[in-house]
Formats: structure tokens, sequence, C-alpha cells
């Protein structure tokens, strides 16, 4: 219920800002509007002001909506009413109308961002965990426990912020002037290399392949929760025990427990524990756990419902709180949904040209995922999920296909160009083009979608 209340929500207020982008210029550029719809389809819902003449409607499908103007090829106009049409106007106005829309979200989303800014982003210090030997961040000669500090002058003040802007240099095959801190405080220069990067290595993890990894403190291998019911509550297992061993091997760390646990499902695994037994001090104890075995992104994996006993202050000290004041923040926002729009269109650049895999094309379920899960992390989490949404709105309106606002865009660009409109069979071409160019892609989007809830 969650998720489909944040993601009604999410596609009710862009739907709403967008189509309202485009009332508002037409009624300044003198436009009669009829109606203003969010949804499509069967209308469930209307109300029309005393004062206006436009009805504003619900309609049944929700993924969208529309503005109905006054406009004499898609209906005949009264006579009274031909200096309000959309088509009389010049093309100037008619431009701004049209672009109003996407502009309107990407305003959003600088609302959203400049909000989020002065309030303050949660975040991860951008600490390196290990790096692994023969990577491209070991070759830089980067070190764990390093914290970056900015990547070609451009402070990092978050591990997202950092993830971020890899993702556009890798787009552009850009140098990479890291510079860093150790644990002393010693400043560090590194020049990554990141031109080993594949086009399929942006379709997950990239940071994993340049050998970048965030810092994370060691959990050692202590219970800290029993699940009621679970198989380690009925092996015996109880809070504060700390597993020394798994089928002989030494446990280092909660991880390697995890290892041993998820690699034998539905087999005997022995388990040697210390335990503290009160006033007598502590003893060792062998318990036998048999994994339940739990279907997990395609594959069976084991679990016993078990939880590690962790360090909350040793967590505590890698969160970080990313704030600007007002004008500050609003430079931010700013440089945020720019940057935003332009890897969003280089990435649709690099799809189309087959340097990106098409897997990293999102469909409704995606979004609806993501909308709940970032709803159920709280509103800054939210909110950002749907700056970010917006500023996808607006790019994916811009692109110049038929049926979307820079398809319309275009063909008056034409007009401005040529001095008269496209002909009429140029419109009915560009709409078939249109609709098989979006409906290609829905089907792209649906099967992504698909293929991620299956695979987990």
């Amino acid at each position: 219920m969650i998720t489909l209340l944040a993601f009604a929500g999410a596609i009710a207020l862009l739907v709403v800002f967008h189509e309202f982008g485009h009332y508002w210029v037409a009624r300044r550029c003198g436009v009669k509007v009829l109606r203003f719809s969010l949804g499509f389809g069967k209308v469930i819902y209307s109300k029309r002001f005393a004062s206006s003449a436009t009805e504003w409607v619900i309609s049944a499908f929700p993924l969208g909506g529309y503005v109905k103007m006054v406009d004499e090829r898609e209906e005949d106009v009264a006579p009274e009413n031909l200096p309000y049409a959309f088509n009389r106007k010049p093309v100037l106005q008619r431009m701004a109308i049209v672009a109003a829309g996407p502009l309107a979200n990407f305003l959003l989303a600088i609302v959203l961002y400049w909000g989020l800014f002065v309030h303050g982003v949660p975040g991860l210090i951008p600490k390196l965990g290990d790096v692994p030997p023969g990577t491209p961040a070991a070759i830089a000669q980067l070190q764990t426990g390093e914290t970056i500090l900015s990547i070609n002058g451009e402070p990092v003040p978050s591990w997202q912020e950092l993830h971020w802007q890899l993702l556009e240099l890798a787009l552009n095959q850009g140098e990479v002037r890291i510079q860093a801190k150790d644990a002393s405080g010693t400043s560090l220069l590194h020049v990554l290399d990141i031109s080993g990067l594949a086009p399929g290595d942006l379709d997950g993890d990239f940071l994993d392949k340049l050998g970048l990894h965030l810092y994370q403190p060691v959990i050692l291998p202590v219970i800290g929760d029993v699940v009621e019911n679970s198989v380690a509550q009925r092996a015996g297992l109880q809070k504060g025990d700390q597993i020394l061993r798994a089928n002989g091997a030494a446990m280092q760390r909660w991880m390697d427990v995890v290892d041993v646990i998820r690699t034998h499902p539905g087999q005997a695994v022995r388990l040697e524990i210390l335990r503290k037994d009160g006033q007598r001090g502590t003893s060792t104890v062998q318990i036998t756990v048999v994994p339940q075995a739990v279907a997990e992104s395609g594959k069976t994996a084991g679990k016993i419902g078990a939880g590690p006993k962790v360090d909350e202050a040793a967590w505590q000290a890698m969160l970080t709180e990313v704030s600007y004041g007002p004008l500050d923040a609003l430079t931010q926002s700013l440089r945020k949904t720019w940057e935003t729009s332009a890897i969003s269109l280089e990435m649709m650049g690099k799809m189309v040209m087959g340097e990106v895999s098409m897997k990293n094309l999102s469909g409704p379920i995606t979004i609806a995922d993501y909308a709940g899960q970032s709803a159920k992390m709280g509103v800054v989490a939210y909110l950002s999920f749907l700056a970010l949404i917006s500023i996808s709105l607006g790019v994916l309106n811009l692109l110049p296909i038929p049926l979307l606002d820079g398809g319309h865009l275009l063909y008056y660009a034409v007009e401005l160009v040529k001095g008269s409109p496209a002909p009429e069979m140029a419109w009915e071409i560009g709409q078939k083009i249109g609709i098989a160019l979006l409906g290609t892609l829905m089907v792209f989007a649906i099967y992504n979608d698909i293929n991620r809830f299956v695979s987990g």
C-alpha cells in the first residue's frame, strides 16, 4: 500500500506540475484552455469553476495527463473563439507554451533540491574500504581508509556524490584527478584511469570494476538478534553468542558467517560458539544448524534467522549531512538539476548508439518500486526521488520525438525557419513514427521491469 500511494502521489504531482506549465503559459498568451486533465481516458471526476472556461478533470488512466486548448486542427472552432485558438498564435508563443511543461518539471526539481540542500541531505562519508590489487584504484595508489575530498577540483561531500561524479566522467571517458587524505590527515593526489571501463560495466556497480568500495566498520561474528521460531532459535543460538568457527573454518567477520550459511542451504553446518555464562565466565558450545533454503535473486540460498551485533557508534561516525545556506543551496540545486539532465541525455544517446545497454531503461514497475522504497526511508529520500523523476520527465519530453513536446518544438522550429507551418502530411507521418518509437521504448522498459522483478 505504501508503494502504491507513493507512486500515485509522485505521478500526480509530476503530471500536475508539467501540465500546469502548459496551462499557465497558454493563459498568459491568450489561449483558451478547455480542459485540464490528470490522467487519460474516461473522466471519473470533473469540476468547472464559475469564473473559468476550463474543465478540471481526473481521468481513469493515471499515467499522464493533458491540457486541451482551442485548436482548429483538432475540431471546429466557433468564430468568437478563433482569437483564442492555439494554432492562430505566433510560432514563438506556441513554442513557449509547449516548452513550459518540461521547464515546469525542471523548476520543480530545482525547488525540491533547494529545499533539501537547505534542510540537509544525509549521506555517507566518502571513505575507501578494501582496494583489491590490480584494480584501477590500486594502480592509482589509492589506499584503504583514505577519504576522498574532491574529484577534478569539485568537492565530494558524500559517497553518493562520488558515485554521481564518477558516472558523469565515465560516460565521457574523462581524466579523474582525486584529492584525498589519509588517516593522519595528509593530503594525497591520485590520477585514476577509467578508460578501461566497458559500456557494459555501467549497467551495474561500475565502482566495483574500478576497485572503489565504501569503507564499512568491521562487524564481528557476534549474534545480536535471533528471529522468533527461526532455525537459529530452534538450534539454541542466543543473543551475544560469538561464532568462532563454522565447519572448522575460523570466522573473523560476520560476513564470513553469512557466506557459509548462504552456501549451505538445507545442509548441516557445525558452529563452534563462545558463550558467556554469567558468573561462570565463558564456555565453548557446539551447535549444528541446517539453513533454510530460500529463493533469492534466481538462486537458492541458506538462511537461519540471526542478525549481527552492530556497533552503532562506528556506523554513526560514517554518516554525514550535506547542507548549504539559502544562496549556495540555490547554486547547488541548479548545478544538480543541470548535471542530472546532462547525464540522462548522455545515457540515452549511448543507449541509442549501442554503447550502453538498454537494460538501464526503467518503466512504471521500477519507478513504483523506487517510490515505495524511498517513501519508507523518509521524507528526504522521497523528495530526492521526486526531483530525479521530475528531471527525467522533463528530459524525456524534450526529446525530438513526434507526440512529445520536443517533437512539437522541432516542427515549430522548422516553421520559424521556413516561414510557414510544416505540411499536414509531415505531422501525420511524424505521429506514426512517434507512436512506434514510444511503443518500442515502453516495451523495452516494461521488459526490463519484469526481468528485474523476476531476477530480484
